[in-house]
């Protein structure tokens, strides 16, 4: 692997190279050089950190605060892998508030891309902030801050009116400007599909095999989530050693496709 930093424009050139992209969560230094040494090309400060961290039943009490700070220690605990930093519950609901949260987590917390949930509903938004050169991860299908609209952490996109909705949404965001896009808990087909469509890169979670990669929360990996885990994800500490083996072995099954398997795929 090349130890030049990893940009926007590296992966989508991973994308048009058939080369599968690997993100992990990430929420501190110590993390973020392990991970980096496993070859994670994607270090994603997720807002998730409201959940493995904190402890809250969902991601919406998580403040832009705490992913200023958050992104801050992966940032210097990082010197290779793309660092994404969530937009928080709200902060880009308008591109006045989304270009305040991207100066907070670029200027503070060393973000060079910022993530932001939903379709139609935020095009405006998407297309300020890379206006003003902010590089953007799209995120949709299951968006967990609208957990309490949906009733749920639900698959998304199972019949044909959600799934041309996302479909046609997730056009929109990359005809926008978004550099990336995440799309989790859709069914494989569907992810493939859109893949296939975009010319940005596409990381899947929940979302089978056909996307341009993969990223899931690092605690799952390891085994540390404390209830049921994602029937998506895989603990691949499971049969390792270490965490550097674990890691490591996340990263070699995705890039040779056996991660997601059929058991870990909705279709």
């Amino acid at each position: 692997m090349s130890a030049a930093p990893i940009s926007v424009a590296t992966l989508a050139t991973m994308k048009a190279r058939g080369e599968r992209i690997t993100c992990l969560t990430c929420y501190d230094a110590s993390f973020a050089r392990l991970l980096e040494a496993a070859g994670v090309d994607v270090l994603l400060v997720g807002d998730s950190l409201g959940m493995v961290l904190q402890g809250h039943g969902s991601t919406v009490p998580v403040t832009l605060e705490h992913m200023a700070y958050h992104s801050a220690c992966v940032a210097r605990g990082r010197r290779r892998a793309l660092l994404i930093a969530d937009f928080p519950f709200l902060v880009g609901v308008t591109p006045e508030r989304a270009l305040v949260g991207a100066a907070r987590l670029m200027q503070e917390g060393g973000a060079q891309v910022v993530k932001i949930e939903g379709g139609a509903s935020v095009l405006e938004t998407v297309r300020c902030l890379t206006t003003q050169g902010v590089p953007v991860c799209g995120h949709m299908g299951l968006m967990p801050q609208s957990v309490n609209l949906i009733g749920g952490y639900r698959f998304q996109g199972r019949d044909a009116d959600s799934a041309e909705t996302i479909r046609r949404d997730a056009l929109a965001i990359a005809e926008a400007g978004a550099s990336l896009l995440v799309l989790e808990c859709v069914p494989a087909a569907l992810a493939q599909e859109i893949s296939r469509a975009l010319t940005i890169p596409v990381i899947g979670i929940g979302a089978g095999a056909g996307c341009d990669g993969q990223v899931l929360v690092i605690y799952d990996i390891l085994g540390l989530n404390p209830g049921q885990p994602p029937r998506f994800s895989r603990d691949f500490m499971k049969d390792s050693g270490s965490i550097l083996e674990a890691v490591t072995g996340y990263v070699t099954a995705v890039r040779e496709g056996s991660f997601p398997g059929p058991t870990e795929t909705t279709y």
